[in-house]
Parts: structure tokens; C-alpha cells; sequence
């Protein structure tokens, strides 16, 4: 097993850990008024949990080269399949996974998560005509890419 030359987890930033606890706390003012206490706790203690475990869930997405590929996600790219690769800021991201973007495109992106890279795939065989890799430090990335 080779090194890792790149790992990052994108996880849900704080600030919707902060909105998600307000909408708890709301949900939980609403019920311990209309209905008994061990049920409105029960009910707030899932509602708590099915949250936690969205967020979780949502935020478990891993970007990483190692073992000669590029993993994002569930997905995996072998790097002698890497084309040209591209930082980008956060105006080109938003260009590229919206207005300017293929259909075909793979895209890992998290909306929490401002800039990415893009990935060319040079594989005949593979439609996807480019990745599109949200990530918190780009130029690391594309490094990481090119060796």
C-alpha cells in the first residue's frame, strides 16, 4: 500500500450544526405544549438523531489520492487516467457546476464547500469528459494530481 498524498473530509461546517439544533429546539417548543413530556422527548431525541445522522452522512464524502487514484466519494479515478487538472476559485466553481457545466461531468460537490478542481478524464472507453472535485485546498490538490 502506497502513502496517501492527499486525504480531506469534507464535513458539514458548524453553522449548520447551529441552524439544525435552533430547528430542534423549535420543533421541541411546539410539542412539550401539546402533548405528554416522555413524548415529546421521544420524539424530539429522534427527530435529534435523524438529523445528526443526515448531517453526518452528507458530510462523510473523502477526497484522496493514494494507491495510484483519485477517490471522491464512492467514486474512483486510476491517475494514468487524469488528464489536465484545474484549481479553481470560487466564481469558476459555481460557473462550472452550473451555467458552464456537461451533463456528463462527475461531480463531487458540497455546497458548503466554495472552491473545487477539475479533473480531465483522458479515457476513451469513459464518457464523463471531467470530474468536478469539491475541496477546501485546491492548489494541494492539483499538486497531489500531477505527481
Amino acid at each position: 500500500m502506497s502513502p496517501v498524498e492527499y486525504a480531506e473530509r469534507l464535513f458539514v461546517p458548524l453553522r449548520w450544526w447551529v441552524q439544525a439544533t435552533m430547528l430542534v429546539a423549535t420543533f421541541w417548543l411546539a410539542l412539550v405544549v401539546a402533548v405528554p413530556p416522555v413524548a415529546a422527548f421521544s420524539i424530539i431525541a429522534v427527530i435529534a438523531a435523524l438529523v445528526a445522522a443526515g448531517f453526518l452522512r452528507y458530510g462523510a464524502i473523502r477526497v484522496q489520492v493514494t494507491d495510484g487514484e483519485l477517490r471522491a466519494g464512492r467514486a474512483h479515478l486510476p491517475l494514468g487516467y487524469v488528464g489536465t487538472v484545474t484549481p479553481l476559485d470560487k466564481e469558476q466553481t459555481r460557473l462550472l457546476a452550473g451555467r458552464d457545466a456537461n451533463a456528463r461531468a462527475y461531480l463531487a460537490m458540497r455546497p458548503y464547500v466554495k472552491r473545487s478542481v477539475r479533473i480531465d478524464v483522458n479515457d476513451p472507453q469513459d464518457p464523463t469528459p471531467y470530474w468536478l472535485v469539491s475541496t477546501r485546498r485546491p492548489k494541494q490538490l492539483a499538486a497531489a494530481l500531477a505527481r
